[in-house]
């Protein structure tokens, strides 16, 4: 399960790295995560061509994309996209943000899970090239 983690760096601004959502257990045929407390969820909708200029995370969070493809910068210039069932774990809840703008015709429908303090979140980057 495809997961981009977005944190801010010493320099104060956001970075990011690709990785997954770590699957290390299961049974059935299927594989599944460790438990990872919540906060809350909720659901919001932005329609097709929105964007939203820079900010921080409002607070450490899973953001599951269900619908809408989306390009996020950071200052550096540096971007990524986020399609459908992909899940971005933004922890930069400080610094200079992101921006992230829509880039196809459909709207964004995303879940927000807010993680409880201090849980690790099951994240596993991939191996740098």
């Amino acid at each position: 399960m495809r997961c981009v983690r977005i944190w801010t760096g010493e320099d104060n601004d956001s970075h990011f790295e690709e990785g997954s959502i770590d699957l290390p257990k299961g049974d059935r045929g299927d594989i599944l995560s460790l438990t990872v407390e919540a906060k809350s969820i909720s659901f919001r909708e932005t329609n097709a061509g929105g964007a939203f200029e820079w900010h921080d995370a409002p607070t450490r969070q899973y953001v599951i994309t269900l619908s809408g493809t989306l390009d996020f910068q950071t200052r550096e210039g540096k971007h990524f996209i986020l399609r459908p069932g992909d899940v971005l774990l933004a922890e930069d809840t400080t610094g200079s943000g992101h921006s992230w703008k829509l880039i196809d015709e459909n709207p964004w429908r995303r879940a927000y899970v807010i993680l409880a303090p201090g849980v690790d979140a099951p994240f596993v980057a991939n191996p740098k090239a």
